[in-house]
């Protein structure tokens, strides 16, 4: 399967356009958060209604600029794996929005630990014995996990949350698309499990992922950071 990874769209939806062939080419679009502008949030429903026209499988969180009650949107049009656990084709998909407490000049900042209460459906899943683990997992996580490439606002300072590292070290998923820091455009590894921050797609950063089974389990074939 093939997925279009992108993130931090901020209102701009005319980028959307100059994707059409990646659209059509992907089986399926991961969107990491922030579909308002910086400071509009009002900027956030036509950013969702546009991209929602552009592909029928979709999965999506909301990011720090988008309100907090903007995931009732998103759960209308039913892309949302904020808080939840949804399974396809042999895939799992769950997710964590908005962004850490900064400055609060933004409207959806939260704790640490409310990020990671998103992802407390995997916690359960796997206590379930009859059900057993959660195989093939793929978090989608606005706010990046810490010291990777892909939460460096500059040399050496890394800003993404110690508890979504330790969730990643502990429940190993198959890959974690992440955004909200725009500086941090990269892939990387948290053991083996594949980081990818596409960058702002506002400014026309998107990647590719290629997954495909390897027996009962899936492995992750291709990673591709481009820019139109």
């Amino acid at each position: 399967m093939k997925f279009l990874v992108i993130s931090d769209m901020h209102g701009n939806t005319d980028v959307l356009e100059k994707l059409d062939k990646e659209f059509k080419d992907c089986d399926g679009v991961l969107f990491a958060g922030d579909f308002a502008k910086f400071g509009h949030p009002e900027t956030g429903t036509p950013a969702l209604e546009a991209l929602c026209r552009k592909h029928d499988l979709m999965y999506a969180v909301i990011g720090n600029c988008d309100e907090p009650d903007f995931l009732s949107e998103i759960e209308r049009k039913d892309i949302s794996i904020q808080g939840a656990l949804v399974f396809h084709d042999g895939l799992a998909f769950a997710g964590s929005g908005g962004g850490t407490v900064h400055d609060g000049d933004t409207p959806n900042e939260r704790t640490e630990e409310d990020l990671l209460q998103d992802l407390s459906v995997v916690v359960h899943a796997n206590s379930d014995m009859d059900a057993g683990p959660v195989q093939n997992l793929v978090l989608i996580l606005h706010n990046p996990p810490k010291d990777t490439c892909c939460d460096q606002v500059a040399p050496g300072v890394h800003v993404g949350s110690a508890l979504f590292r330790k969730f990643i070290e502990d429940y190993k998923p198959l890959a974690v698309i992440t955004g909200h820091i725009h500086e941090g455009i990269g892939i990387d590894h948290i053991g083996d499990s594949v980081v990818i921050n596409p960058g702002p797609l506002m400014n026309g950063n998107y990647a590719v992922m290629e997954v495909e089974p390897s027996g009962r389990t899936w492995k992750v074939v291709s990673t591709v950071l481009k820019k139109v």
